[in-house]
């Protein structure tokens, strides 16, 4: 496997630092933080994100993509994770768009997937509920069958993006208990259903995230994505992915909380000396960059194991997931520390870091459950 860029992907991966660098410097994360943006993005800049392209980059050239793969999209959410940049690629783009493109329901692809592709519609994807910790097949939302389709009865937690979103996919039972691996049905639910509530929920990231709730929403058999009662493959393979990219975002977020971090140990003095001099704060800086590159080959594997449908692809995304949890965390800490009393106040950037090193380190599973669940699929 190859673990360089080609040409057209190093200047993919130029483009996008160029754009974020312009147009989206941490600044203005700040920014929509204390303005309380509802979104907590901006839909402007997003759209003209997607009028470059990106949005479309994973999905086939038949609904508007660009027919590219992960190994593209990665290189254009690292860029993103650079600068905190909060746009909706992990919950929309991936999420709600594999959801869709992968789902098999040809009049939803038409209806939507295009319209994901050109930025006009979000569509987030509900798989978490309360206390199902990391397992995807907790979920309790039943789905009752009617006479013209289903009703829709639960409540789905952290969902990602679905503030503002236009539809929600919504896994549902259909048969079975919670925790069961069958009976699950997935369904694309419209914003405006009745019965149908959005509530934002405050993070420490500061990310589009929300409660949907369910009160007996009523949705035809046409809304329904996947094989009915077989849903979990969907989900695994929707997670499979959006867990690629998210780690992409956090292989971003770790070299700039690194880059900030080497850049003050160059102009801060203490005791007359430029405080990078002290080797004890130098063999630090190396260790992280050290796992930093480390964490880059992994991201990099496992975009390219999904393109290619390697056999070992999910192995080497639950790899991607630990090597970014504990690597992120531990440039985010390091640069905490060693920035010492002033890293701890909101003045300075690095602390956001340190805060979307914790969040994304928690959402899709934590180093602790993907080193189990690698070991798992090695049959360690």
């Amino acid at each position: 496997m190859q673990l360089i860029l080609d040409e057209d992907q190093q200047m993919i991966a130029q483009t996008a630092l160029d754009f974020v660098d312009e147009h989206s410097p941490v600044a203005r994360f700040r920014e929509l933080r204390d303005s309380g943006a509802e979104l907590g993005y901006s839909a402007d800049l997003y759209r003209e994100m997607a009028g470059l392209g990106w949005t479309g980059i994973p999905f086939d050239e038949k609904v508007g993509g660009a027919g590219m793969g992960f190994a593209e999209l990665v290189l254009i959410v690292e860029a993103l994770g650079r600068k905190l940049a909060p746009e909706p690629f992990l919950g929309g783009v991936t999420m709600g768009g594999s959801a869709l493109a992968l789902g098999g329901n040809e009049a939803l692809v038409s209806a939507w997937l295009p319209k994901v592709v050109d930025g006009s519609k979000v569509v987030a994807f509900a798989h978490q509920e309360k206390n199902s910790r990391y397992d995807a097949y907790a979920i309790a939302t039943r789905a009752e069958a009617t006479e013209g389709g289903y009703r829709l009865t639960g409540e789905k937690v952290q969902v990602l993006d679905a503030v503002g979103a236009d539809a929600v996919i919504v896994p549902a039972r259909v048969a079975g208990e919670s925790g069961d691996r069958d009976g699950i049905t997935l369904f694309l639910v419209e914003s405006g259903a009745s019965g149908l509530s959005v509530t934002r929920q405050t993070r420490v990231d500061h990310r589009n995230a929300a409660i949907v709730s369910l009160d007996g929403v009523e949705v035809t058999g046409a809304s329904v994505l996947g094989i009915e009662g077989q849903g979990a493959d969907l989900i695994d393979a929707v997670l499979d992915r959006a867990i690629c990219v998210l780690t992409a975002e956090m292989l971003g977020g770790m070299s700039e909380a690194f880059d900030l971090t080497v850049e003050y140990l160059k102009t801060r003095e203490q005791f007359g000396v430029k405080i990078g001099s002290f080797q004890g704060l130098q063999h630090r800086a190396a260790e992280v960059f050290c796992e930093i590159e480390l964490a880059r080959s992994c991201v990099m594997a496992a975009a390219r194991a999904l393109d290619a449908g390697a056999p070992d692809a999910t192995k080497l995304v639950s790899l991607a997931k630990a090597k970014c949890s504990d690597a992120y965390l531990l440039a985010a800490n390091e640069g905490v520390q060693i920035f010492a009393g002033v890293g701890m106040t909101d003045e300075y950037d690095i602390g956001f870091y340190l805060k979307r090193a914790r969040a994304a380190e928690l959402t899709f599973g934590d180093s602790a459950f993907h080193r189990n669940r690698w070991a798992e699929l090695g049959a360690y």
